[in-house]
């Protein structure tokens, strides 16, 4: 995933994707779904017709996967536009669907955001092109978000399984063991900042992601979606495991206050005062490219387990390419999300630098044994493919996901500036976002 799909969102809302009045985002003469099963005598009958397929993405691999496309189908244009980065792609995509024009036939959305799309209607259920018989291509955790209710309304793109990335000249320097449980890593943090007052284990500042996916591999369960009631409520066994955890390393100033992907976070990450990184599998690419001076000194872990002997990881990013309703060409739209993210499209994207969402790319030995020499010749892959195994599937997000992270930073945030606590960051974020989903029509439950 690009290093930019992981900043918080701020302040963004979705101008049509929330309003649950859907008919007054969707429906078109040029656009619409049908209840008809499409087979691939249809799809083949589509491409060899031809036509123009619009594609709103950034995912920088997608470049080739396209021109390998028009090779393989002379007649088939695949127009791609970068339309922004997910809040900003978000905005114009509802922009476009509340306006019924410029709308395209294929929108890369992020699984957090796809829920929102998907109850109001304003993409495409895949089941009418068999999608669902691609369940088993995939990891439990991409899939998992692909689905809402009955529906498929997307394909996986990629995944980011979760591992600990850490500074092994540094712990080496000050004999400290790589950490297997997140008690261990408070105390890493605390003889790492005792040695040098300048390092610390982490750098934090507050993020909705990083949040989440500590949330869900502590087996937390905070949102609860059934359609349009939602539940909402921080105070389970496993959010206490993380607000008990990572408030230690709070208390006692054990976590960088620099904001990560600026230059400050990339320096940190160079000269070793940021010294481990627990995010998704996409990371080595920004590693490779940001923090060149470093290359030999990092290698990468599983994540550190809420308790001793579990193996429970969780997904931090990762996107699917959705069809919205009101695009055109549908039959060719499909075929081409179809190509990119469960055919020949996969492998281009693989050796371009993405981190697959296929369990057949992700178990297979030419995958698995890739030497990454930015980690000093390690084979990382077998690690992010462990990690992808090891996702719980239950996890939900709120249907108004992007705007319950947009408002993070004016709630769970000040329990890193303030004396805020963590559960009391929680709860305010709690019942904003249940207040703002109130107000949008759902049935909140807090």
């Amino acid at each position: 995933m690009p290093q930019h799909s992981r900043r918080v969102l701020r302040g963004t809302v979705l101008l049509c994707a929330l309003a649950l009045g859907a008919t007054a985002c969707g429906g078109s003469d040029d656009g619409g779904s049908s209840d008809k099963k499409v087979g691939s005598a249809d799809l083949q009958s589509a491409l060899k017709k031809g036509g123009t397929v619009t594609v709103w993405a950034w995912e920088p691999t997608l470049k080739q996967v396209a021109a390998d496309f028009e090779k393989k189908y002379p007649k088939v244009n695949i127009k791609l536009v970068n339309a922004g980065t997910n809040n900003d792609q978000y905005k114009a995509l509802s922009n476009a669907i509340s306006a019924k024009k410029g709308v395209p036939d294929v929108a890369q959305i992020e699984y957090y955001a796809l829920g929102q799309y998907a109850l109001t209607k304003q993409i495409t259920d895949l089941k009418a092109y068999g999608a669902e018989k691609l369940a088993d291509s995939y990891s439990p955790g991409p899939w998992n978000s692909v689905k809402s209710g009955d529906g498929v309304y997307g394909l996986p793109m990629d995944s980011g399984p979760m591992a600990l990335f850490y500074n092994k000249k540094v712990f080496d320097k000050y004999k400290i063991a790589v950490p297997t449980t997140w008690d261990e890593y408070v105390e890493a943090a605390r003889k790492l900042h005792k040695a040098d007052p300048k390092a610390y284990i982490t750098s934090d500042v507050g993020d909705a992601g990083l949040t989440t996916s500590l949330l869900w591999q502590a087996g937390s369960h905070p949102y609860k979606v059934d359609g349009t009631k939602v539940g909402i409520d921080f105070t389970d066994a496993g959010a206490k495991k993380y607000t008990d955890t990572w408030q230690k390393l709070i208390d006692d100033k054990l976590v960088s206050p620099v904001t990560g992907w600026t230059d400050d976070w990339y320096k940190g990450l160079g000269d070793g005062t940021i010294a481990t990184l627990p995010t998704g599998a996409w990371m080595p690419a920004n590693f490779a490219s940001g923090v060149k001076g470093a290359s030999g000194d990092w290698r990468v872990a599983p994540m550190p387990q809420w308790e001793k002997g579990a193996n429970a990881s969780s997904e931090n990013g990762g996107s699917s390419l959705a069809l919205p309703e009101l695009g055109k060409n549908k039959e060719l739209a499909y075929a081409f999300v179809e190509y990119a993210n469960s055919g020949a499209g996969v492998q281009t994207r693989i050796k371009n630098g993405a981190f697959p969402a296929t369990t057949k790319d992700l178990n297979s030995s030419s995958f698995q044994n890739t030497e990454f020499p930015y980690f000093g010749g390690q084979k990382a892959n077998k690690i992010f493919a462990e990690s992808a195994k090891s996702v719980p599937t239950d996890w939900k997000y709120l249907p108004f996901q992007v705007y319950a992270n947009s408002i993070f930073n004016d709630t769970v945030g000040k329990a890193y500036v303030s004396p805020t606590r963590l559960t009391a960051g929680l709860k305010s974020w709690q019942d904003a976002s249940a207040k703002y989903g109130t107000q949008q029509g759902f049935t909140v439950d807090k």
